[in-house]
């Protein structure tokens, strides 16, 4: 007997998509994820708004609880809570994942999104040199601080898995680690692992898990 879904996930391949991704394979949560059409508009529908007002991705919905949570950090926060996971009990250490967790929310996601936004313009090179620059700066950030830390909150945690979709990502879009040797060594190792290699693939079928009470009845 497998367990019922007990986590709704809507997602897309954009890097806060693959956030999500990656979080509930890392938990090990049952699941059922659907891939939205953001360019065709799909995350604007009428029925989409309804569990989002701000009709963007990604948007969990817990069917144990009937809770909707949107935004990613939050997302990742509400998993972690009901994993029991990736993000310390413990005060300090709890602030230092989310001070970080905040960083790729409010400066690393959107300044990538607008360097992203004015690559693929002609005729914007002001713009595109802006963005491009702090993108590097806060690449810079990153790497100073995995100098000495093995992940970005000192254990792996939501943190990481908020930042790797986006180390991905400027890659893609042509900003090579090479003068980040930290931050290089830290998405190599991230990326060796399997959990993360699937969250990275956005799966859009079911992947229910066997919950101890199911394989004893089984």
């Amino acid at each position: 007997m497998i367990a019922s879904i007990m986590i709704e996930a809507y997602t897309a391949l954009t890097p806060n998509g693959r956030k999500l991704a990656i979080m509930l394979e890392e938990t090990g949560l049952a699941y059922e994820a659907r891939l939205l059409d953001i360019a065709k508009g799909e995350p604007h529908a009428a029925w989409f708004r309804r569990l989002n007002p701000n009709g963007k991705i990604p948007v969990i919905r817990d069917t144990d609880t009937g809770r909707v949570v949107w935004e990613s950090g939050p997302t990742l926060i509400y998993l972690a809570e009901k994993a029991g996971r990736l993000l310390p009990a413990d005060p300090a250490a709890r602030l230092d994942v989310l001070q970080w967790l905040f960083f790729q929310a409010g400066s690393l996601g959107p300044m990538s999104g607008q360097f992203n936004h004015f690559r693929l313009r002609e005729g914007e090179p002001h713009a595109l040199a802006r963005y491009r620059s702090e993108v590097l700066r806060l690449l810079g950030v990153l790497d100073g601080a995995l100098q000495e830390r093995t992940y970005i909150g000192g254990a792996y945690s939501i943190a990481d898995i908020a930042l790797l979709p986006w180390i991905r990502a400027v890659q893609k879009w042509g900003l090579a680690l090479d003068d980040f040797t930290h931050l290089e060594r830290w998405y190599a190792h991230l990326t060796e692992r399997p959990v993360v290699r699937r969250g990275f693939e956005v799966p859009t079928s079911s992947r229910p898990r066997e919950t101890p009470t199911s394989r004893a009845q089984a």
